[in-house]
């Protein structure tokens, strides 16, 4: 890749999406439309996908718009239509272990991995799979305690994201129902042996971190699971390691990323120094051994609600 090829768009994109092309807010760099774009040919030339929309992520982009708003870094791209769009989306916040810390802060992310139990995100060609709604809990609204469900977005990766299914990457709401206490429910079905149902309140976390998944806000969450309901589509999620690891060398070097013929997202780029990749190698067992040194504590007991 040219540093010209990095940040302008090619010849054969079409002229209305050339327009949202860039990398101001709301826009999408050119190296990430032009993998996106790609995949998604390739995934309709294979017979895999016959939906005309196709999606692409930026990671690299901060938490936060110039507006305060959350920040635009995942794109919902529909040529059929002439159909672009840029919304909030979260990335894997990571952890900070005795051996390794790759945590990552709440407004750029600096740290990418494919190891299972690491909580980061990991870029590549992803296909959007079946879904699976589950119950979380109950919570008020209303003044009635209602049941809540959070539907999940499966994603099936390529190449070293080949796990993503092992790690249950996919997508999903930005939000969890936070457990409070339980009370008495015995006809419902989510009762358990005691007849006692979680209660709680709903966090909402649009655009900041998760555990490795990508998140969308209530709306897109439902316009994105609706569009892809047995009819999939691809996913190109930028950085891959191998972006990862050439910004750092540019970085260790003295250089901007534009100048080795690589892309970063200039603010994110000045707040985190250089990003890392951590491979699935030499993390695994990292994480395998601080889950073996976890004290082992019996199953915590929710308090019983007072009203």
């Amino acid at each position: 890749m040219s540093p010209a090829w990095a940040n302008q768009p090619s010849d054969d994109i079409p002229k209305w999406l050339q327009r949202h092309v860039g990398t101001e807010d709301g826009k999408i760099a050119p190296v990430v439309l032009e993998r996106a774009r790609a995949l998604h040919q390739r995934k309709t030339a294979e017979g895999t996908t016959r939906n005309s929309c196709y999606f692409a992520k930026d990671a690299t982009r901060p938490s936060t718009g110039p507006d305060g708003k959350p920040g635009r870094r995942f794109y919902i791209i529909c040529e059929g239509r002439k159909s672009f769009r840029a919304v909030s989306s979260g990335y894997g916040n990571g952890r900070k272990l005795p051996r390794a810390n790759f945590a990552n802060g709440r407004e750029c992310a600096q740290h990418f991995s494919n190891a299972e139990g690491s909580k980061l995100s990991a870029g590549g060609a992803y296909m959007t799979a079946e879904t699976r709604t589950s119950f979380k809990g109950f919570l008020k609204q209303s003044g009635k305690r209602i049941p809540f469900y959070r539907t999940f977005l499966l994603f099936d990766g390529e190449g070293e994201i080949s796990n993503a299914r092992e790690r249950a990457i996919g997508g999903h709401q930005a939000v969890f129902l936070k457990w409070q206490c339980r009370y008495k429910n015995a006809s419902s079905r989510h009762a358990d042996t005691a007849g006692f149902v979680p209660f709680g309140r709903l966090v909402d976390y649009t655009s900041g971190r998760s555990n490795g998944c990508t998140t969308w806000s209530e709306e897109v969450s439902r316009e994105i699971i609706a569009m892809v309901e047995g009819n999939p589509t691809s996913l190109y999620f930028y950085p891959e390691s191998g972006d990862i690891e050439a910004v750092a060398r540019a970085v260790k070097k003295g250089k901007s990323p534009a100048q080795s013929g690589t892309y970063w997202n200039a603010q994110c780029l000045n707040e985190i120094g250089a990003p890392k990749f951590w491979h699935k190698k030499k993390l695994q067992p990292i994480i395998n051994q601080w889950r073996r040194s976890l004290p082992k504590h019996p199953p915590r007991e929710l308090p019983i609600c007072r009203s």
